[in-house]
């Protein structure tokens, strides 16, 4: 068995900076609830978001005690970064921020400046299981809660609120493309039989066009009667295991009191049928707080507004 978990850590700095806990005991309560709920789940590979701090990282795997290997890609505007902890050892690290080719410069916000690039950097990384290699790539695509000129979080004017929500829209599924090229990469590399996860805040739930991006081929979702049938498409698919999730549990994130499942783990078809139905969670870390569109309102609270995702594969 190996249990593979994605959780977004909430803005993960250490005292000081204007994101993190005001004090060094906000900052240590954090760290204990974040480093509980890792320790109960026990994942041997944990993806995670919203680092501030790489030696933030590495205060939290030493919170949960053992060997834990690490790796951490790029940090955003805002300072945030992907990244990994792992019981095994990461082999084949690489981060993608790069469109792919085809994919043209996308407008941001309302001035003449075009992206070509991730706003943050997806992070891939390889570890043996068994003597089975698995790529992984974590990635934490733009949010669907809107900043806009001046670190406003709100508007009146519903024409900049529609600009705006198009902006991250196309930023979002921009990104989505992005990490799918990476995925189809390995996925061509080793045809049929590459064991690929792709994991993380995905920032929407699974029936939206951005996460259906990362599938690739149609059909054979699980549940359907297709699933069952093997097809030339499926050294190509990628299987979102939120179907795996029992019902009760199938969110991630609440907002405004709405509960919703924006973390995800895909699999490639080399382990899709490796995972039961029920072998993965969100339960891990019990009931998470209901956000606003203000980030800020969290400032300093421990734990994380977000639920984990884990799943356990039998490789």
């Amino acid at each position: 068995m190996v249990r593979i978990c994605t959780w977004n850590l909430e803005n993960l700095f250490r005292p000081g900076d204007d994101a993190g806990p005001e004090t060094g005991a906000a900052y240590q309560a954090k760290l204990t609830s974040l480093a509980d709920v890792v320790a109960a789940m026990a994942p041997d590979v944990l993806a995670v978001q919203e680092v501030g701090d790489v030696v933030a990282l590495t205060d939290l795997a030493e919170r949960v005690g053992g060997t834990w290997h690490q790796a951490t890609a790029a940090p955003d505007r805002r300072g945030i970064r992907v990244g990994f902890l792992s019981r095994l050892p990461l082999t084949a690290v690489r981060q993608w921020v790069a469109f792919p080719a085809g994919l043209r410069p996308i407008q941001v916000d309302d001035t003449a400046v075009s992206s070509s690039t991730m706003g943050r950097a997806a992070l891939q990384v390889r570890v043996n299981v068994g003597g089975r290699r698995i790529d992984l790539i974590a990635c934490h695509l733009k949010s669907k809660l809107l900043t806009f000129p001046g670190g406003r979080f709100s508007t009146d004017d519903e024409g900049e609120r529609a600009r705006f929500g198009a902006y991250a829209l196309n930023r979002r599924s921009s990104e989505s493309v992005t990490v799918r090229a990476a995925a189809s990469r390995r996925l061509d590399a080793v045809a049929g039989s590459a064991a690929v996860v792709v994991l993380g805040d995905l920032n929407d739930v699974p029936e939206a066009a951005t996460t259906q991006i990362l599938l690739g081929p149609t059909g054979s979702e699980i549940g359907t009667g297709g699933f069952s049938r093997p097809d030339a498409g499926d050294r190509q698919r990628l299987w979102n295991l939120a179907a795996r999730i029992p019902e009760e549990q199938r969110f991630s994130r609440e907002f405004r009191g709405r509960k919703e499942l924006i973390d995800h783990i895909l699999v490639s078809h080399a382990l899709v049928g490796l995972v039961a139905d029920g072998a993965v969670t969100t339960d891990g870390a019990g009931p998470v707080p209901s956000i606003t569109e203000d980030p800020n309102d969290r400032r300093g609270e421990p734990g994380s507004d977000h639920r984990p995702v884990l799943a356990t594969i039998n490789v």
